[in-house]
């Protein structure tokens, strides 16, 4: 099967950064599906591996934890989907990823694909809506209120994969006013047509942003991006006892000035379940039907924003790219072999 992989971590401009390659096509055992991948998406976690992960001995690592695709086969203890069904997922961080024409996930992290669009725009949704949505309901737990609390969510990062899909289920399942953050006029139009409330400008102070609209401290904040830059803006915006949660990678968290506040601190990483095989790691293939079902409805519409083209290394390398430079909004998605 034709795949995208390499061999070291290398800078995105390297010539060898993401190769073309070909490996055999894989054999689905136990509860896994085979799936003949028909899109995928990229994420920030791509380009982190890349860069800093090398594969064991002389193997090929494929990145790539977003797909929407066909199955192509089951294994014998599969009970989920059949073969033919239209489905879509984020895969496993400690497993190859899904830059392949084939590739094999445990099927209770697997969704059916929404029937309203297609792969390409299926592809874009599982990775971040899974983030979010266990983030929001169970890390932060936004349904149980904050005492005294505005009945808000703070989104840092609004315009991002993870912000775009965090305001659209926050709209769609809670009634939350939502406050989200952009820096440029094309994202601050993004995060207003999916649904934010109020849009503030995270290049200036927030927490002086929030005060001025007059609705009061926030119960829930959520960062997605630059969470080290933000921490005194957040401990001053945040209502006390509300709750705070992150999804990115500071180098360093004092979590001390949120003391004075009780406010409590959750992080979120939607591979945990996978990763170690949690006894609630079926809850993400419901969660994802729930996430299909919405869209199908009306009520959640794909994030996609760039379509790069085929599956190519070529192709990826430009995803990788956009990416890292920080400017990208929504998802980046590439359709076909």
């Amino acid at each position: 099967m034709r795949a995208i992989a390499y061999n070291k971590p290398q800078p995105i401009s390297a010539d060898t950064a993401l190769v073309d390659v070909v490996l055999p096509k894989p054999v689905p055992t136990g509860r896994d599906i085979l799936v003949e991948v028909k899109a995928v998406s990229v994420n920030p976690v791509d380009t982190k591996i890349r860069a800093s992960t090398s594969p064991p001995g002389d193997e090929w690592k494929i990145l790539g934890w977003d797909a929407a695709g066909v199955v192509a086969a089951t294994g014998p203890e599969a009970r989920l989907f059949k073969v033919g069904d239209e489905v879509f997922y984020a895969g496993a961080i400690n497993r190859p990823g899904t830059n392949a024409e084939y590739h094999l996930v445990d099927e209770r992290i697997v969704g059916t694909k929404p029937k309203s669009i297609d792969f390409a725009s299926a592809a874009a949704l599982p990775l971040t809506a899974i983030t979010a949505w266990e983030m929001l309901f169970d890390r932060l737990q936004v349904v149980r209120p904050v005492a005294g609390a505005a009945n808000a969510i703070m989104i840092i990062g609004g315009a991002g994969g993870v912000g775009s899909i965090a305001i659209q289920i926050a709209r769609a399942m809670t009634d939350l006013t939502v406050i989200a953050s952009a820096s440029r006029p094309e994202t601050e139009a993004w995060v207003k047509a999916l649904g934010a409330h109020y849009v503030v400008d995270h290049r200036q102070p927030i927490a002086a942003q929030i005060a001025a609209l007059e609705i009061g401290q926030p119960s829930f904040v959520f960062s997605t991006t630059n969470t080290d830059g933000h921490i005194g803006e957040i401990v001053e915006m945040i209502a006390p006892q509300g709750r705070f949660g992150l999804i990115d990678d500071p180098v360093a968290l004092d979590a001390l000035p949120f003391k004075r506040k009780s406010v409590s601190l959750h992080w979120e990483l939607m591979f945990t379940r996978s990763l170690f095989g949690t006894a609630d790691i079926e809850k993400q293939h419901d969660l994802l039907n729930q996430i299909g079902e919405l869209v199908d409805q009306g009520k959640i519409r794909t994030t996609l924003a760039e379509h790069f083209g085929t599956i190519t290394a070529a192709n990826l390398k430009r995803a990788h790219a956009l990416l890292e430079s920080g400017r990208s909004r929504g998802k980046i998605v590439l359709e076909g072999f």
